[in-house]
């Protein structure tokens, strides 16, 4: 993955960056990795770029797992946000929802799992001047973030 920051915005430290994804490479991955090596303790997000396979998920709430949504050939990404948090275990955290658009115009979209870029994954990322936490709610079965 390249990226470059974009420089302190504000007098409260708030970084941002623009990072390109590598060809082959797999976007969560790559992203959450990041996230550490910058040691991001919350940010918003936002993306563009193509997979040539990727798996998203819609959350059950009746068995508390995702189902999953596999989508196994090219498609562009017409739209990714979400954010980074720091999870229950002190590790990047990232929540990222993303819809898919294929050659015939039709969509594909939910909880964004994994994605093999093809050929790019263009991301703005913007860290908050305070961190954040993700934790897991039992009653739900899944992390959200806790104010």
């Amino acid at each position: 993955m390249k990226s470059k920051d974009l420089g302190d915005t504000n007098p409260w430290s708030e970084r941002n960056w623009v990072a390109v994804v590598a060809d082959g490479d797999e976007a969560f991955q790559a992203i959450t990795r990041f996230a550490e090596d910058k040691r991001i303790a919350g940010a918003s997000l936002t993306a563009i770029g193509a997979f040539s396979s990727a798996t998203l998920g819609f959350f059950d709430f009746t068995t508390r797992r995702y189902k999953e949504i596999v989508v196994d050939r090219q498609a562009e990404v017409l739209s990714a946000i979400g954010d980074i948090a720091i999870g229950d275990d002190g590790h990047a955290s990232l929540h990222l929802h993303v819809v898919l658009g294929f050659e015939d115009g039709s969509t594909k979209g939910g909880h964004f799992i994994s994605g093999i870029v093809h050929p790019t994954f263009e991301i703005v990322i913007r860290e908050s001047a305070t961190g954040f936490r993700r934790r897991k709610h039992d009653d739900l079965g899944i992390a959200l973030i806790d104010l």
